[in-house]
Protein backbone atom coordinates (compact mmCIF):
# COMPACT_ATOMS: atom_id res chain seq x y z
CA UNK A 1 0.00 0.00 0.00
CA UNK A 2 1.29 3.30 -1.21
CA UNK A 3 -0.26 6.20 1.71
CA UNK A 4 0.74 10.39 1.41
CA UNK A 5 -0.86 13.40 2.54
CA UNK A 6 -1.17 16.14 0.30
CA UNK A 7 -2.87 19.82 0.68
CA UNK A 8 -5.85 20.85 -1.58
CA UNK A 9 -8.66 23.12 -1.36
CA UNK A 10 -7.03 24.56 1.94
CA UNK A 11 -7.18 21.32 4.10
CA UNK A 12 -4.55 18.48 4.77
CA UNK A 13 -6.32 14.95 2.84
CA UNK A 14 -4.48 11.61 3.39
CA UNK A 15 -3.88 9.80 0.50
CA UNK A 16 -3.58 6.63 -1.64
CA UNK A 17 -2.45 5.92 -5.39
CA UNK A 18 -5.42 5.44 -7.54
CA UNK A 19 -5.43 2.74 -10.22
CA UNK A 20 -4.02 4.80 -12.53
CA UNK A 21 -1.77 6.24 -10.85
CA UNK A 22 -3.33 9.70 -9.75
CA UNK A 23 -3.57 10.54 -5.98
CA UNK A 24 -6.89 9.22 -4.08
CA UNK A 25 -8.17 11.43 -1.62
CA UNK A 26 -9.70 9.87 1.92
CA UNK A 27 -12.97 11.13 0.72
CA UNK A 28 -12.78 9.25 -2.39
CA UNK A 29 -11.89 12.16 -4.78
CA UNK A 30 -9.08 11.40 -7.63
CA UNK A 31 -6.75 14.25 -8.54
CA UNK A 32 -3.99 14.82 -10.90
CA UNK A 33 -0.75 14.96 -9.07
CA UNK A 34 -0.37 18.58 -10.64
CA UNK A 35 -3.77 19.62 -8.55
CA UNK A 36 -2.27 19.08 -5.06
CA UNK A 37 1.03 20.23 -3.24
CA UNK A 38 2.67 17.55 -1.70
CA UNK A 39 3.60 17.34 2.29
CA UNK A 40 5.87 14.75 3.40
CA UNK A 41 3.89 11.32 3.90
CA UNK A 42 3.88 10.61 7.06
CA UNK A 43 3.82 12.84 10.09
CA UNK A 44 7.66 13.29 11.31
CA UNK A 45 9.02 12.57 14.56
CA UNK A 46 12.85 12.05 14.55
CA UNK A 47 14.89 12.60 11.69
CA UNK A 48 17.94 10.57 11.77
CA UNK A 49 20.83 10.92 9.43
CA UNK A 50 23.53 8.93 8.00
CA UNK A 51 26.88 10.31 6.77
CA UNK A 52 29.06 7.91 4.61
CA UNK A 53 27.02 4.92 4.76
CA UNK A 54 28.21 4.22 0.85
CA UNK A 55 31.77 3.10 0.49
CA UNK A 56 31.90 4.68 -3.27
CA UNK A 57 31.09 7.60 -1.75
CA UNK A 58 33.30 8.05 0.86
CA UNK A 59 36.05 7.25 -1.61
CA UNK A 60 34.56 9.63 -3.75
CA UNK A 61 34.94 12.09 -0.82
CA UNK A 62 38.54 11.02 0.32
CA UNK A 63 39.62 11.79 -2.94
CA UNK A 64 39.19 15.33 -2.36
CA UNK A 65 40.45 15.73 0.98
CA UNK A 66 43.69 15.79 2.98
CA UNK A 67 45.57 12.79 3.87
CA UNK A 68 44.64 13.66 7.59
CA UNK A 69 40.77 13.53 6.26
CA UNK A 70 40.81 10.96 4.04
CA UNK A 71 41.63 8.54 6.86
CA UNK A 72 38.94 9.48 8.47
CA UNK A 73 36.87 9.01 5.92
CA UNK A 74 37.94 5.12 5.58
CA UNK A 75 38.10 4.64 9.11
CA UNK A 76 34.19 5.06 9.80
CA UNK A 77 32.64 1.62 8.91
CA UNK A 78 33.06 0.27 12.00
CA UNK A 79 30.34 2.39 13.62
CA UNK A 80 27.35 4.30 12.25
CA UNK A 81 28.04 8.05 11.57
CA UNK A 82 24.79 9.44 12.69
CA UNK A 83 23.23 13.09 13.35
CA UNK A 84 19.89 14.93 13.69
CA UNK A 85 17.74 17.10 11.63
CA UNK A 86 15.48 18.90 12.28
CA UNK A 87 11.74 19.09 10.93
CA UNK A 88 12.12 22.44 9.11
CA UNK A 89 13.81 20.28 7.20
CA UNK A 90 11.42 18.92 5.45
CA UNK A 91 9.55 19.34 1.86
CA UNK A 92 7.61 16.96 0.04
CA UNK A 93 7.30 15.81 -3.85
CA UNK A 94 7.64 19.00 -5.83
CA UNK A 95 9.07 20.84 -3.19
CA UNK A 96 10.98 24.10 -3.73
CA UNK A 97 14.79 24.13 -2.69
CA UNK A 98 16.52 27.31 -1.66
CA UNK A 99 20.72 27.66 -3.33
CA UNK A 100 21.94 29.92 -0.68
CA UNK A 101 23.89 32.59 -2.46
CA UNK A 102 27.24 32.24 -0.92
CA UNK A 103 27.21 27.99 -1.97
CA UNK A 104 30.42 26.86 -3.80
CA UNK A 105 29.19 23.42 -4.56
CA UNK A 106 25.82 22.04 -3.40
CA UNK A 107 24.66 18.26 -4.24
CA UNK A 108 21.88 16.48 -4.01
CA UNK A 109 21.63 12.74 -2.10
CA UNK A 110 19.22 9.91 -3.18
CA UNK A 111 18.42 8.20 -0.17
CA UNK A 112 16.65 5.27 0.98
CA UNK A 113 14.24 6.40 3.62
CA UNK A 114 13.13 4.39 6.50
CA UNK A 115 10.05 4.73 8.58
CA UNK A 116 9.52 3.10 12.12
CA UNK A 117 5.81 1.77 12.64
CA UNK A 118 6.41 0.22 16.22
CA UNK A 119 8.30 1.15 19.61
CA UNK A 120 10.96 -0.64 20.25
CA UNK A 121 14.40 -0.77 22.37
CA UNK A 122 17.38 -3.06 22.00
CA UNK A 123 15.83 -4.33 18.87
CA UNK A 124 17.55 -7.39 17.49
CA UNK A 125 18.90 -7.36 14.17
CA UNK A 126 17.06 -10.59 13.19
CA UNK A 127 13.74 -8.85 14.10
CA UNK A 128 14.66 -5.02 13.51
CA UNK A 129 12.35 -4.82 10.22
CA UNK A 130 9.48 -6.27 11.82
CA UNK A 131 9.36 -2.86 12.97
CA UNK A 132 9.32 -0.69 9.65
CA UNK A 133 6.26 0.81 8.65
CA UNK A 134 7.47 1.25 5.43
CA UNK A 135 9.85 3.04 2.70
CA UNK A 136 10.01 6.93 0.81
CA UNK A 137 12.36 8.42 -1.32
CA UNK A 138 14.70 11.19 0.45
CA UNK A 139 16.70 13.99 -1.53
CA UNK A 140 19.13 15.43 1.31
CA UNK A 141 21.10 18.47 -0.17
CA UNK A 142 24.44 19.04 1.08
CA UNK A 143 26.65 22.24 0.57
CA UNK A 144 30.23 21.36 0.69
CA UNK A 145 32.10 24.52 1.53
CA UNK A 146 29.30 24.68 4.55
CA UNK A 147 30.81 21.75 6.02
CA UNK A 148 33.20 22.08 8.93
CA UNK A 149 35.58 20.06 7.94
CA UNK A 150 34.76 18.77 4.51
CA UNK A 151 33.42 15.22 5.28
CA UNK A 152 31.30 16.21 8.30
CA UNK A 153 27.49 17.29 8.46
CA UNK A 154 26.47 20.15 10.90
CA UNK A 155 23.61 22.46 11.47
CA UNK A 156 24.08 25.03 9.20
CA UNK A 157 24.19 22.84 6.32
CA UNK A 158 22.03 19.77 7.31
CA UNK A 159 19.21 22.21 9.12
CA UNK A 160 18.28 24.58 6.71
CA UNK A 161 14.57 24.90 5.59
CA UNK A 162 13.41 22.81 3.11
CA UNK A 163 16.82 21.23 2.23
CA UNK A 164 15.35 17.98 2.55
CA UNK A 165 12.74 16.56 0.09
CA UNK A 166 10.90 13.51 1.05
CA UNK A 167 8.41 11.94 -0.43
CA UNK A 168 5.95 11.21 -2.39
CA UNK A 169 4.74 8.02 -0.56
CA UNK A 170 5.03 6.14 2.16
CA UNK A 171 5.49 2.82 0.54
CA UNK A 172 4.45 -0.47 3.30
CA UNK A 173 7.19 -2.91 4.34
CA UNK A 174 5.33 -5.63 2.73
CA UNK A 175 5.71 -4.04 -1.10
CA UNK A 176 9.47 -4.08 -0.07
CA UNK A 177 10.19 -7.17 0.93
CA UNK A 178 14.48 -6.83 0.43
CA UNK A 179 15.44 -3.39 0.91
CA UNK A 180 19.00 -4.25 0.71
CA UNK A 181 18.56 -4.70 -3.20
CA UNK A 182 17.12 -1.65 -4.44
CA UNK A 183 18.83 0.43 -6.94
CA UNK A 184 18.53 4.34 -6.33
CA UNK A 185 19.26 6.92 -9.18
CA UNK A 186 19.45 10.67 -9.91
CA UNK A 187 18.60 12.42 -12.90
CA UNK A 188 18.92 16.62 -12.28
CA UNK A 189 17.62 17.97 -15.96
CA UNK A 190 16.82 14.70 -17.37
CA UNK A 191 20.38 13.85 -17.15
CA UNK A 192 21.48 10.77 -15.39
CA UNK A 193 24.08 11.72 -12.34
CA UNK A 194 23.89 9.15 -9.96
CA UNK A 195 23.41 5.39 -9.46
CA UNK A 196 23.66 2.54 -6.96
CA UNK A 197 22.41 0.21 -5.05
CA UNK A 198 21.17 -0.29 -1.17
CA UNK A 199 22.94 -3.18 -1.27
CA UNK A 200 26.44 -0.84 -1.00
CA UNK A 201 25.75 0.66 1.86
CA UNK A 202 27.91 -0.09 5.08
CA UNK A 203 25.40 -0.25 7.81
CA UNK A 204 22.32 -2.35 5.85
CA UNK A 205 18.91 -1.17 7.42
CA UNK A 206 18.70 -3.64 10.23
CA UNK A 207 21.97 -3.03 11.41
CA UNK A 208 21.01 0.92 11.43
CA UNK A 209 17.83 0.03 13.73
CA UNK A 210 19.76 -2.63 15.89
CA UNK A 211 22.41 0.36 16.37
CA UNK A 212 20.20 3.12 17.26
CA UNK A 213 17.63 1.04 19.25
CA UNK A 214 20.45 0.02 21.61
CA UNK A 215 20.48 3.34 23.09
CA UNK A 216 17.63 5.09 22.77
CA UNK A 217 13.77 4.41 21.94
CA UNK A 218 12.55 4.16 18.52
CA UNK A 219 9.03 5.32 17.58
CA UNK A 220 6.52 5.31 14.83
CA UNK A 221 7.23 8.52 12.62
CA UNK A 222 10.78 8.09 13.32
CA UNK A 223 12.73 8.47 10.43
CA UNK A 224 16.25 6.61 8.84
CA UNK A 225 17.77 8.28 6.04
CA UNK A 226 20.33 5.46 4.99
CA UNK A 227 22.77 7.47 2.88
CA UNK A 228 23.82 8.11 -0.50
CA UNK A 229 26.14 6.56 -3.50
CA UNK A 230 28.96 8.35 -4.95
CA UNK A 231 28.12 10.59 -8.01
CA UNK A 232 27.97 14.37 -6.46
CA UNK A 233 27.64 17.32 -9.21
CA UNK A 234 26.74 20.63 -8.36
CA UNK A 235 23.28 21.95 -8.95
CA UNK A 236 21.93 25.69 -9.55
CA UNK A 237 18.91 26.91 -9.16
CA UNK A 238 16.30 26.41 -12.16
CA UNK A 239 17.79 22.81 -11.74
CA UNK A 240 15.54 19.86 -11.48
CA UNK A 241 16.79 17.01 -9.31
CA UNK A 242 15.06 13.82 -9.65
CA UNK A 243 15.75 10.95 -7.26
CA UNK A 244 14.40 7.62 -7.29
CA UNK A 245 14.47 4.28 -5.74
CA UNK A 246 13.48 0.79 -7.45
CA UNK A 247 9.85 -0.31 -5.85
CA UNK A 248 10.02 3.23 -3.84
CA UNK A 249 9.02 6.31 -5.96
CA UNK A 250 10.28 8.85 -7.93
CA UNK A 251 10.57 12.01 -6.25
CA UNK A 252 11.14 15.87 -8.02
CA UNK A 253 12.78 18.88 -6.55
CA UNK A 254 13.36 21.94 -7.56
CA UNK A 255 16.50 24.73 -7.07
CA UNK A 256 15.54 28.09 -6.40
CA UNK A 257 17.87 30.92 -5.33
CA UNK A 258 18.17 32.36 -1.85
CA UNK A 259 16.30 34.63 -0.24
CA UNK A 260 16.52 38.24 -1.46
CA UNK A 261 16.22 40.27 1.19
CA UNK A 262 13.86 43.20 1.39
CA UNK A 263 14.50 47.00 0.96
CA UNK A 264 15.85 47.45 4.04
CA UNK A 265 15.56 44.51 5.88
Amino acid sequence: MRTGRVVHGGAVHGTTTAPDGRVRLADGRVLDEAEVQWLPPFEVRTIFALALNYGDHAAELAAKSSAEQAGFLQAQRSEPIVFLKAANTLVGHGGLTRRPADADFMHYECELAVVMGREGRRIARAHALDHVAGYPVANDYAIRNFLEPYYRPNLRVKSRDACTALGPWLVSRDEVPDPMSLALSTHVNGALVQEGNTRDMIHDVASLIEYLSGFMTLGPGDVILTGTPKGSVDVKAGDEVVCAVEGVGRLVNRLVDDWTPAPGG
